[in-house]
């Protein structure tokens, strides 16, 4: 076990253990952000530079401070390491830039955009960037592809997080997207033209930080600030079958895998379940999805008597209750 020293909060983790591991163990606002870091995915990180912080104590044995900032998501702990990540003034201006760097060829298209409310580089703009850009040149624009009978590429608005490419690496036998050409002539694509098609190929867009690969059965169909997301599972041989259902009505939009207080899916889930089963009937539903405060998808979420379909929402009361006009679904959780 190696002990470091993050933002002056002390904390304890295993030796093999990064920068960011550490710090997201004290949790709250000290974690840095992380665009490209995805902890379920072998490998990720080092890409975008958004977790950068300041070392100002290598270790015990070698107290030297580290002459530039790391990337905390690649980088090991030593024992006695003394990090700083929101004390750090170096830490926040930079930060600012990758801000910057990150938008000089995105859009600004969020009121059309589906990721628009639970996207990584809105959060990351909103809490490190600037009020003004300085980019004056023509931006990189590609036009928009089917890259499956599933998924949209809007090239335009990726930030080249390689989130996607490792999925499809770790997740399937049979890649056949990545990173073509170099520089700033790179791009997400498939060779060829082959089709993204497989068990798992609804996962990129779950990885996805930005708008840049999105569900095609969802495509501006509504805002995720109206929807209620609601827990649930069923018996699938292929995945968990753990899911959140996206409900606006009685209808459900969309299906999506569960995620943790990083926005890093729990456990990946098969097409099947995302695509084809989009009834109530074909799910045990578990209970409303506890969205984080700050969120504006917690918006006007669960009021006092709110009526969800398949059960009733009571937030004072604090439980479900299952509705009497589906029967097959009295195994609900009878806790959040």
């Amino acid at each position: 076990m190696a002990t470091i020293t993050f933002d002056g909060i002390e904390v304890e983790v295993p030796d093999n253990s990064t920068i960011l591991q550490a710090a997201r163990k004290i949790g709250g606002s000290v974690v840095p952000p992380a665009m490209c870091y995805y902890e379920p995915l072998k490998g990720s990180g080092g890409k975008c530079r958004a977790c950068l912080v300041k070392v100002t104590a290598g270790s015990a044995k070698d107290p030297r401070p580290m002459p530039k900032l790391v990337a905390s998501c690649i980088t090991p702990v030593q024992d006695g390491m003394i990090v700083e990540n929101t004390l750090n003034e170096e830490v926040l201006k930079t930060r600012k830039g990758i801000v910057e760097f990150l938008l000089i060829n995105h859009p600004l298209d969020c009121p059309i955009c589906d990721q628009a409310g639970e996207c990584d580089l809105q959060n990351f703009a909103f809490e490190h960037g600037t009020v003004a850009q300085r980019y004056e040149e023509e931006r990189r624009t590609y036009d928009m592809v089917d890259i499956g009978p599933y998924i949209k590429l809007h090239m335009n608005r990726c930030i080249l997080c390689y989130r996607c490419v490792y999925t499809a690496d770790q997740l399937t036998n049979k890649r056949v997207h990545g990173v073509l050409n170099r520089g700033d002539h790179s791009e997400i694509g498939t060779y060829i033209a082959n089709s993204i098609d497989n068990d798992f190929s609804g996962n990129v867009i779950d990885v996805c930080p930005v708008g840049a690969l999105t569900d095609k059965t969802f495509r501006f169909k509504n805002r995720v600030w109206f929807t209620k997301p609601v827990d649930a599972h069923r018996d699938c041989p292929t995945c968990s079958g753990k899911v959140v259902l996206w409900y606006r009505g009685a209808d459900v939009l969309r299906v999506t895998a569960r995620k943790n207080a990083y926005n890093e899916v729990e456990e990946f889930i098969c097409n099947t379940c995302r695509f084809d089963k989009k009834a109530t009937s074909d799910w045990v539903i578990d209970g409303p999805r506890k969205i984080d405060q700050a969120s504006v998808i917690s918006q006007n979420q669960y009021a006092q008597n709110t009526v969800i379909p398949a059960f009733t929402k009571t937030v004072t009361e604090g439980y479900t209750e299952v509705n009497d006009t589906l029967p097959e679904h009295k195994q609900l959780a009878a806790k959040n």
